[in-house]
């Protein structure tokens, strides 16, 4: 299996983050990415490639142009303010009562606008590493659509979690709504997305919801307990052309291998219900029982038994690196499941 891969994502590289009611290290840290990397080399997994620049109409066929309008230019405003940090965190938000238009001009009120948590912060770099992230994507989507049975987007910083016109939970570009979308636009007539993270992928999610030709499916830890909190529950399901076609299971906490398979088989179902001519995989690697925010309970070992089921689908599938924060095991973990994909 081919993996994508550029240097250009490490230049995020984030110090802090806001969780929990406290500032603490960050844990979406490139060294994430480097594991990865080593492991795929050490197991020769397949050719390392460098992503393609596929310019700025991708990324403006998910998101909102002045959302990637404040991406590009935001460090030159923060420090053009005088700001001495090296790392930017929003403080306010438009939460209800408040109005989100017009954008605000001051750079906090546009934090707080295109953000959607404080754990997420923005740095010098950051738009150059979450472009880097978007090509990676957009190149492994291109490698299926040009014959490969598969192919790895080694995707960091992650990107299930942000929005049309938001940020956060690590992420700034939605890597898995923007292959979808570009395979769509290159001849996929239908397209699914199965979410494999512990985390609901609530930006994915909320782009495709009203839309019948990509099915989106999650299977997370139940938002009552976990973030993001406020999307994921098992009654949302689309509206408009798009009901029915966002399936999600939300499982308790404390959830082993036996306790995910049905929720998986379940998935995989829907798969064969919908008939995708291509998967795009939203590649977690945070199920994982020593991941330090998380609460799954999966061994090394049930990576594999994933990757296995997965291949059993028959489909073209491109699979995008999400989260994952047991640094010490992600590179084994992600590799058990391409390698198990593939003999699958």
């Amino acid at each position: 299996m081919k993996t994508v891969f550029s240097d250009d994502q490490l230049l995020h590289a984030p110090r802090h983050e806001i969780s929990d009611g406290q500032l603490k290290p960050a844990v979406e840290i490139p060294s994430r990415a480097e594991i990865v990397l080593k492991t795929v080399k050490a197991r020769n997994l397949g050719d390392i490639l460098e992503p393609s620049d596929f310019g700025q109409r991708p990324l403006e066929k998910v998101h909102d142009k002045g959302y990637l309008a404040f991406l590009e230019c935001f460090w030159g405003k923060w420090e053009a303010e005088g700001r001495a940090s090296a790392e930017a965190f929003p403080f306010i938000w438009p939460v209800r009562s408040l109005r989100a238009d017009p954008v605000p001009d001051h750079i906090d009120g546009q934090l707080g606008r295109y953000s959607m948590d404080a754990g997420t912060p923005l740095g010098a770099r950051t738009w150059e590493a979450a472009k880097a992230s978007a090509n990676t994507a957009l190149t492994a989507a291109k490698l299926v659509h040009e014959g490969n049975k598969a192919a790895f987007g080694l995707c960091r910083p992650p990107g299930h979690h942000a929005g049309k016109d938001f940020f956060g939970g690590y992420c700034f570009l939605n890597n898995a709504a923007i292959a979808a979308q570009w395979l769509r636009d290159n001849g996929a007539e239908r397209v699914a997305i199965l979410d494999v993270d512990y985390h609901h992928g609530n930006g994915t999610q909320a782009i495709f919801y009203d839309r019948p030709d990509v099915l989106f499916l999650s299977i997370h830890a139940d938002p009552r307990q976990e973030y993001p909190y406020f999307l994921g529950h098992g009654d949302e399901t689309g509206v408009k052309g798009g009901t029915g076609f966002t399936k999600n299971w939300p499982l308790a906490l404390g959830t082993d291998w036996e306790g995910y398979l049905p929720a998986l088989e379940e998935a995989c179902h829907w798969l064969k219900v919908f008939k995708p001519d291509a998967l795009v995989v939203s590649l977690g690697m945070d199920c994982f029982e020593n991941d330090p925010i998380s609460g799954f309970k999966f061994t090394s070992d049930d990576f594999s038994r994933l990757g296995a089921r997965l291949g059993k689908t028959g489909l073209p599938t491109v699979f995008l690196m999400e989260g994952g924060y047991a640094v010490d095991a992600l590179g084994t973990n992600c590799v058990n499941v391409l390698e198990a994909f593939e003999k699958g």
